[in-house]
């Protein structure tokens, strides 16, 4: 599986687009495999990142934050307990192991993971090409088939070609319809850089909307960076929802579970989801929920209140001027709507998954769909196409519909990475690899005749 040469570019045996935690994994997933195996049988990989170095939610790495995932369910140990890769491994290189051990906890500091994360990813860096914003992946057809994909990047005049694509397209900010980004009104994945742009004595009052972890973190953070201000935290809920994170239901997030909701019919996926989405969706730690209320108890003693839960509450609209934003609100029960004068407005509103076909152009058209146009997978995160192709698309992102409510957390990264590896090698070992071009080799559109149907090239900028 060595890399070939192809009209002078090299074919690797797969791109990575995107370069967050998932595909992170997969690089030392192939780190890993690459050092044990004879060079033969080696998995050629470039991964592809648009960002200018590694990153993965900065906006977010708030002072105090922890993770809500064990220390164990890093980029390896799950799939490989002796991987010097691990988090354990990251803390005895730093020598802080003794300290962590003696901290006696499961949930490192966010900003401390993230540091682990820089460090594994400084360690794969060979693999990877950062300010590489990929623009198109083409396909390339041999004999009637897909053989292989072109993966052209902004500003490079290379052409990538690999015979299998992994597409992690992480997540993208989510606003309701009608809000804009402002210097004023924000979403909280920027939430820390806006705020270390500002004069604390220039904020008077902060809204922040949503009920979820990062809403409740965001409350707690402006609360403290800003000493004199008030802070509204609006959501239409009663309370904040507590995590349900007790041991029975965190089995929704073990790597058989994922075998289990793969195989399950769809009425039963759904079940699922709903029965355990207070796992993970527009819930809040029960530290950070306990924390805030002390907060608020404590200023209604002390006769001096910055801290207001509006509960039960929905924001009706948002008008800038250039002295504020004026933030009208409603109390659910009663339809009373009050207007709050803020300096600034937090939307803590999540995350969309984004589309990891939309770069294929025409192919996706070959990449089958279920009933809701969501894409079909193998339990090997491979996208199924009709007809089938030779070269393979691999989803990293955009599963939870298939594999379940893991899909779009840290808990199952290591395992699934080497399940797509294990995936790519053997198919790898049984498909043609494509050659020199002949008459038979094309790009898809130039007048082939596909076995795949009507798949043209697309490529786009």
């Amino acid at each position: 599986m060595t890399s070939a040469r192809h009209d002078g570019k090299t074919i690797h045996d797969l791109v990575g687009v995107g370069f967050g935690p998932s595909n992170l994994a997969l690089a030392v997933a192939i780190e890993e495999h690459n050092t044990l195996a004879a060079p033969e049988h080696r998995v050629d990989a470039l991964f592809l990142e648009k960002q200018q170095t590694f990153g993965w939610h900065r906006g977010m790495l708030v002072d105090g934050a922890t993770m809500q995932v064990s220390f164990l369910k890093d980029l390896a140990t799950m799939r490989n307990p002796t991987s010097d890769f691990s988090f354990v491994a990251y803390l005895h290189s730093i020598d802080r192991l003794v300290d962590f051990v003696n901290h006696k906890v499961f949930f490192p500091l966010r900003a401390e993971f993230h540091g682990y994360l820089e460090w594994a990813a400084a360690r794969v860096a060979h693999q990877v090409r950062y300010a590489a914003e990929v623009l198109a992946i083409e396909p390339v057809v041999t004999d009637g088939r897909i053989t292989a994909f072109d993966v052209t990047v902004a500003n490079d005049p290379v052409v990538h070609r690999a015979r299998n694509v992994v597409l992690a397209p992480g997540l993208s900010p989510h606003l309701p319809d009608g809000v804009g980004i402002t210097t004023r009104v924000w979403h909280n994945s920027r939430l820390v850089p806006n705020v270390a742009d500002l004069d604390p004595a220039d904020v008077r009052t902060a809204v922040v909307v949503g009920a979820g972890q990062s809403a409740a973190e965001s409350a707690d953070y402006l609360h403290r960076r800003f000493p004199e201000a008030q802070i509204h935290a609006v959501f239409s809920r009663y309370g904040y929802s507590p995590a349900d994170d007790s041991p029975f239901a965190n089995r929704i997030f073990d790597p058989a579970a994922v075998d289990h909701y793969f195989e399950a019919p769809d009425q039963v996926k759904r079940q699922l989801t709903d029965y355990h989405r207070n796992t993970n969706y527009s819930v809040v730690d029960g530290d950070l929920i306990e924390e805030l209320y002390r907060r608020v108890y404590e200023e209604r003693v002390r006769g001096r209140q910055r801290l207001y839960i509006r509960h039960a509450t929905r924001v009706v609209e948002v008008r800038e001027d250039p002295e504020a934003a004026h933030v009208d609100v409603e109390f659910l029960p009663t339809g009373k709507t009050e207007t709050l004068r803020a300096d600034v407005v937090v939307y803590a509103t999540g995350y969309r998954p984004g589309d990891g076909l939309a770069l294929l152009g025409d192919t996706a058209r070959a990449c089958a769909r279920d009933e809701y146009g969501r894409p079909r997978l193998g339990r090997d995160y491979r996208v199924v196409t009709e007809p089938p192709l030779d070269a393979g698309i691999y989803l990293q992102g955009g599963t939870e519909h298939t594999h379940g409510l893991g899909s779009t957390l840290l808990s199952n990264i290591a395992v699934r990475a080497g399940e797509i590896l294990a995936s790519i090698n053997e198919h790898t070992a049984s498909d043609p690899a494509p050659e020199a071009e002949t008459d038979a080799t094309s790009r898809a559109g130039t007048g082939a005749d596909l076995a795949s149907g009507p798949v043209t090239s697309s490529r786009q900028g």
